[in-house]
């Protein structure tokens, strides 16, 4: 039995900023209080930490915003959920203090690759082509450094918790997290979705023993109640049951109303990634999980790209002083006007031909790799630029959907865009015009809350099941209908030009490494 009168808010925890939220059983946003905050400090180069009482804090901020500024009873809120950047970790001794700052997902440092994986494994990895993936993966697990660096903090350590679990402890008392927002550098079997035994690969890869490790407990299930030290402090009437949902890239899926596999969700945020949902287990990249969806016992598969539309606010600060300037004198976003000065060129860009690899992968792309344009004339501007960077990431995003499809054998009939880059309407109608697919807008900007709250009215028994919640809380916003003479266009310069582009210039790139050191060497 569902009813207007009941409300569930939603905590979304991001990167820039944190996001208290009530919304109703129909994924109607009612109100919205945001505080922004520092994403990180830097003590050395490379690293990015913050203190979690920071994050803690900020998220209590926010919520007694909200209570502030809203005309809604407390006595409408049903359940809290909660959803939050992914692989940010955080080091608690045994009774809940935190014993160093978090490291962050930005952060950059690298361990040792230590005991793993041994002369014998490692040419074993050689020899399958794995060997540089897993010493990437090794050498970035923050459990690794911490461990080689602070041994002292890591035998104090009696719970190693993302900033998800670390926020629900804040939240309910409870040392529990989502399998949804398992995403990171930890001793997680992505196929079963389980805490991994000792002889697993994962766990001799990242150590972390068992008992350091939180709960999990499913989306949609319940985490915990919000204790009285956390009403006190958020203002959340005690008792309220706090409901799991998943990390942000998983409700962003879940809140775009993409559950079924022959549906593209493309998030167009600082990451910019392609995912789809699958009640089955699928590797895109051999050896590169998919990860846990938002939907209990599914899985999204992703391809990202690491710096996606930060290259957006990147090409802003370094080109666009005149759009920031006309930005605060009209009191609009500078996107707007960003906008604007590509309305004048052409699908294609005139040749111009961007390969958005500004920060390098592991696999697609390779260690090596490095962000390269190419195919300048006389006759371009930095409109021309600004309007590459848009079609190299929306290549870039149709490549991964591609590779899906090719795993999966489910082609997508349609593609559904969130995150800050779906504002543009630029950037919507080049992603239909190269996908040649119907392109649609969620009918909210906040996709992120709205999924965590589809898996609090699941959970409450509002809905008999997720259809059931997506069909009644999601919708689709505006359309964008593939242009037929850009359609052709895009298609010409994808298969002859950008899938070539890699591979002609990955040599180059090899012999810049070298010469440079940068990017370094795993």
């Amino acid at each position: 039995m569902k009813s207007s009168d009941e409300l569930i808010l939603s905590i979304d925890f991001g990167t820039q900023s944190v996001r208290s939220v009530l919304i109703d059983l129909e994924g109607n946003v009612l109100q919205l209080a945001k505080v922004e905050i520092e994403p990180y400090f830097s003590v050395a180069p490379g690293w990015a930490e913050q203190y979690p009482e920071y994050f803690r804090d900020k998220m209590f901020e926010s919520l007694r915003k909200l209570f502030s500024e809203t005309t809604y009873s407390k006595h409408l809120i049903k359940a809290v959920t909660l959803t939050s950047q992914r692989s940010t970790l955080i080091n608690l001794d045994s009774e809940g203090k935190s014993l160093r700052p978090a490291i962050t997902w930005l952060d950059q440092r690298l361990s040792a690759v230590g005991k793993y994986p041994g002369k014998i494994m490692d040419l074993a990895l050689r020899l399958i082509g794995m060997r540089e993936a897993v010493h990437f993966a090794v050498k970035n697990g923050e459990c690794n450094w911490i461990i080689q660096n602070q041994p002292e903090i890591w035998e104090k350590t009696g719970k190693y918790l993302l900033l998800s679990g670390y926020l629900t402890w804040a939240l309910t008392g409870e040392y529990r997290d989502s399998v949804g927002c398992t995403v990171a550098y930890l001793p997680f079997d992505y196929k079963t979705q389980k805490w991994t035994s000792r002889k697993h690969m994962n766990f001799k890869m990242f150590p972390v023993d068992r008992e350091k490790l939180p709960d999990l407990v499913k989306p949609s299930e319940v985490l915990g109640t919000i204790s009285r030290e956390a009403s006190e402090l958020s203002g959340i009437p005690a008792g309220l049951p706090v409901i799991a949902a998943a990390a942000d890239k998983a409700s962003e899926v879940l809140g775009s109303g993409v559950i079924k596999p022959d549906v593209a969700c493309l998030s167009y945020g600082t990451t910019a990634t392609v995912q789809t949902t699958h009640s089955r287990y699928h590797e895109v990249i051999p050896f590169f999980p998919s990860y846990p969806s938002a939907v209990p016992d599914c899985f999204n598969t992703e391809v990202q790209i690491y710096r996606g539309y930060w290259m957006i606010s990147w090409f802003k600060n370094e080109f666009g002083l005149k759009e920031i300037q006309m930005a605060e004198q009209t009191g609009g976003y500078p996107e707007i006007f960003l906008d604007d000065m590509v309305d004048d060129v052409p699908a294609g860009s005139m040749g111009l031909m961007l390969q958005p690899y500004w920060s390098p992968g592991v696999k697609v792309p390779g260690t090596e790799a490095k962000g390269a344009i190419i195919g300048f004339g006389d006759v371009h501007t930095r409109a021309h630029v600004y309007r590459a960077i848009l079609e190299g990431l929306t290549y870039s995003l149709k490549d991964g959907l591609n590779r899906t499809v090719k795993r999966t054998k489910i082609p997508a009939k349609s593609v559904i865009v969130s995150g800050g880059g779906s504002q543009s309407r630029q950037a919507m109608q080049i992603t239909a015009d190269i996908f040649n697919l119907e392109t649609f807008r969620p009918h909210t900007y906040e996709t992120s809350a709205l999924g965590a709250a589809i898996n609090a009215a699941v959970g409450m028994k509002y809905y008999s099941d997720f259809p059931a919640a997506v069909a009644a809380m999601t919708r689709k916003g505006d359309r964008f209908v593939p242009d037929p003479h850009n359609v052709e266009i895009y298609s010409e310069l994808y298969e002859k030009v950008y899938l070539k582009m890699y591979r002609h210039l990955q040599p180059l790139y090899e012999q810049i490494r070298d010469v440079t050191g940068y990017p370094p060497k795993i």
